[in-house]
């Protein structure tokens, strides 16, 4: 028997990654109800419009889902660098017509910081609750367990992964260097050693006793069954779902999906903190060797959030964020309930070994 699916209570050892406005409540009920484990990302939300999404996805499902956040080191704001920044961004908003911001702020609120949020999920009892970018207190963590939920976080080496299991946590998310979307790293300011996938779920699988989750560069059911030999539990995928219907995908964004030779590069120049997406215009022109210091996440965030907007106000698509593990061209636009089952069938007629 899975522990994995068994802790979680789900069938298949599939977890559809959290993806901040990419996922949606019909994306995780279709993958909650086919069998794996869907997942909403909440860390970019109020306390008010998380309440208002789980309970919506508590309408559309039954089965248990997982709801995720941030926890990491609240911004410190710094009104020169950020001026430096939005200085080396206008020739860029020049380009849309439009003038930069006249300040930024932080728009994301660290699960650190927000009481409300964890009275949140104490009210709505989520089955499964996640942390990317670090841990929460010792006293978030116990009442989540007293609320009755299982708690998962990301590791991006052992020393996290051990961390996240003396803190209590139930589940490490093993994100290798593969994945898109942002790095799980504890502390930016460490140099990340960009462990593989692969690689880091044989280190986890050494180094911890509670279940590891695989995640970065798995697109198929040979790549799950590859995770599982290779000692993790289940495995997440955020990547491979972006094609899916219910998936808030852009047409330009489900466009880039069919073009591989575009390849993939991690940047912190979008959200100050290291991601993974497709290169485009931002990444190209913007990351340039030289440029002035990243304002701290999530306050460079606004600013790229602000030019996205000024160019697709003018019909421009080369300021969009599009995050993506390096595999994306793997990606089958079906829909999400079909997808699983067809992971999961992939996944069994791999022979044992």
């Amino acid at each position: 028997m899975n522990t994995l699916t068994t802790l979680l209570g789900i069938r298949h050892p599939i977890i559809q990654a959290p993806m901040a406005v990419f996922g949606t409540p019909q994306l995780a009920a279709a993958v909650t109800d086919a069998g794996g484990l869907g997942s909403l990302a909440l860390g970019h939300v109020t306390p008010a419009q998380a309440e208002s999404a789980i309970t919506a996805l508590q309408g559309l499902t039954g089965g248990p889902f997982n709801v995720n956040f941030f926890t990491h080191t609240p911004a410190r704001p710094d009104a020169a660098r950020e001026a430096r920044w939005l200085e080396h961004l206008a020739p860029h908003f020049a380009r849309t017509g439009q003038a930069p911001p006249t300040a930024l702020r932080e728009i994301y609120r660290s699960f650190l910081a927000d009481p409300d949020m964890l009275e949140v999920l104490v009210r709505t009892r989520p089955a499964v609750v996640s942390f990317h970018f670090g841990l929460p207190t010792a006293q978030q963590i116990d009442t989540l367990h007293g609320a009755g939920c299982v708690l998962m976080a990301t590791a991006t080496n052992p020393f996290e992964a051990r961390a996240i299991e003396a803190a209590g946590i139930d589940i490490v998310v093993a994100q290798g260097y593969e994945a898109g979307g942002h790095r799980g790293i504890f502390d930016p300011s460490v140099a990340d050693p960009a462990l593989g996938t692969f690689a880091l779920v044989r280190l986890l699988a050494k180094a911890v006793r509670i279940p590891v989750v695989a995640a970065g560069g798995i697109m198929d059911g040979q790549g799950i069954a590859a995770s599982l030999r290779l000692g993790a539990s289940g495995v997440q995928m955020g990547t491979a779902f972006l094609a899916c219907p219910e998936a808030q995908t852009s047409t330009h964004y489900r466009a880039l999906l069919t073009q591989p030779e575009l390849g993939t590069a991690v940047t912190a120049t979008i959200s100050g903190r290291p991601a993974r997406g497709i290169i485009n215009h931002f990444v190209n022109e913007i990351d340039r060797p030289g440029h002035p210091p990243v304002p701290d996440y999530p306050i460079a965030y606004d600013a790229a959030k602000a030019l996205h907007a000024a160019a697709s106000s003018k019909g421009l698509d080369d300021y969009s964020v599009n995050w993506a593990g390096q595999a994306y061209a793997l990606a089958r636009p079906m829909p999400a309930a079909q997808l699983v089952a067809l992971l999961a069938e992939e996944m069994r007629m791999i022979p044992e070994a």
